[in-house]
């Protein structure tokens, strides 16, 4: 099975993939390229663009199949409504139409999650702290591309889930709702998935 050819490499052989993988989607690489001239507070790329493109590549598929949006953290002190809104006005614009870059402030996340969600989340720290809270280890990583053109990769569970084409839960806190439909819809679209169940 070609599309498993990166599972169970070395840590470093799977950032370098992951990498490379990335760099070869136009669509991506013009998000980070705008995200960094944007030079938001503690900014990253995170989860389903990434991932889903890595799935699209090693099977084939097109550049952007099935990602429905580019999920583009910050973190800001400011936790205003209106800061926040200031930021996805001004941004939004300059990105492309499709997939559309959905732009959150991780600084306000608590502040509506249990409303959206059903259940409460503490405040995060940084943008990280947001990347380490997906309802599934699969989904948490994060890319920013520097100055230099090179990338921080962050990535808490490493990246054999992604190149095993295994989503795995992360019950940090009680996301099972949403890690079993995020699991539903991405197994519809990418059939070579493993989906390993909610912990009882």
């Amino acid at each position: 099975m070609t599309h498993l050819r990166h599972a169970r490499q070395p840590a470093a052989a799977q950032r370098a993939a992951l990498l490379e993988i990335t760099r070869a989607s136009p669509a991506l690489m013009a998000a980070f390229r705008t995200a960094r001239a944007l030079d938001l507070p503690d900014w990253w790329i995170v989860s389903g663009a990434i991932y889903q493109q890595v799935w699209n590549h090693l099977t084939g598929r097109p550049d952007m199949h099935g990602v429905n949006d580019i999920d583009l953290f910050y973190f800001d002190p400011d936790t205003s409504y209106a800061a926040e809104d200031r930021i996805i006005k001004r941004a939004t614009p300059l990105f492309a139409d499709n997939p559309p870059v959905e732009i959150r402030n991780q600084a306000r996340v608590h502040l509506w999650f249990e409303q959206h969600f059903g259940t409460p989340c503490p405040p995060f720290a940084n943008s990280r702290d947001a990347i380490d809270r997906f309802a599934c280890r699969t989904h948490c990583v994060g890319l920013r591309l520097e100055a230099d053109d090179s990338f921080t990769l962050y990535a808490p569970f490493g990246l054999d889930d992604i190149f095993s084409f295994r989503l795995t839960p992360n019950p940090d806190q009680d996301n099972r709702k949403t890690h079993e439909t995020k699991a539903a819809r991405q197994k519809a679209i990418w059939p070579e998935l493993e989906v390993i169940p909610w912990p009882a």
